[in-house]
């Protein structure tokens, strides 16, 4: 039985329509270290694809490289140990912390990192809970999608334009944004999402919204 926080969830979004069962072995693997809130979910709903594509939720296991990789010398992993738990149609990555709960974004095709300093710090049980339950319950279709420079959204008609996305797959800009491409639909393409994610990441460092001198007060309050 679905709790009202992911009652409001497909209220948004609808009912998924891609969906794979997890299986019970991931369950216990990623227990004690991911929320069991989550879990649940898993467990009823299965990893999913909403809104035709739009957001997905995920195995963090085939996302291990990629947030590795995108972490990589930005002191976010001397704070926790984070874990992709969903993402969008654009590849933009929803991490989990073991410690900290919901609390990092990766923007991947604007090369940017969204971690706020209230959000990462270790969490009690209940508290990690109520990040993924407020994830779902206060996301919106718009919240993943992408405006153009006309600030109208992508997703729509880049379904209509390139077809549904597989669930290996994501809308990419090509020329890519850090080397200044433009956010246009003409310049959209549908990609793989592990080898397009990780020519992102070579191509630059990701910027974060705050400083080192704040993550070095983290790690030393």
């Amino acid at each position: 039985m679905r709790d009202e926080d992911f009652e409001v969830f497909i209220d948004e979004f609808g009912e998924a329509t891609h969906r794979f069962e997890v299986p019970a072995s991931s369950i216990e693997k990623w227990r004690d270290k991911l929320p069991d809130q989550l879990l649940t979910y898993w467990k009823n709903e299965g990893w999913c694809g909403y809104a035709n594509g739009l957001f997905w939720t995920v195995d963090p296991d085939e996302y291990e490289d990629l947030i590795d990789e995108w972490l990589e010398d930005t002191k976010l992993e001397e704070i926790d140990s984070f874990h992709v738990i969903a993402r969008s149609a654009f590849g933009d990555l929803y991490a989990c912390g073991e410690n900290t709960g919901r609390s990092v974004t990766i923007a991947c095709p604007l090369n940017n990192i969204i971690a706020f300093k209230n959000k990462l710090k270790p969490k009690p049980k209940d508290d990690l809970d109520l990040s993924i339950r407020a994830f779902f319950s206060l996301s919106e279709p718009k919240d993943f999608d992408l405006k153009d420079e006309n600030s109208q959204p992508l997703f729509k008609r880049a379904s209509e334009k390139l077809g549904q996305l597989a669930p290996d797959e994501m809308y990419g800009f090509e020329p890519a944004l850090v080397l200044g491409g433009k956010i246009r639909l003409e310049n959209l393409f549908k990609v793989k999402t592990d080898v397009h994610l990780t020519i992102l990441r070579q191509l630059a460092s990701p910027a974060l919204p705050f400083s080192n001198v704040d993550i070095d007060n983290l790690l030393n309050p």
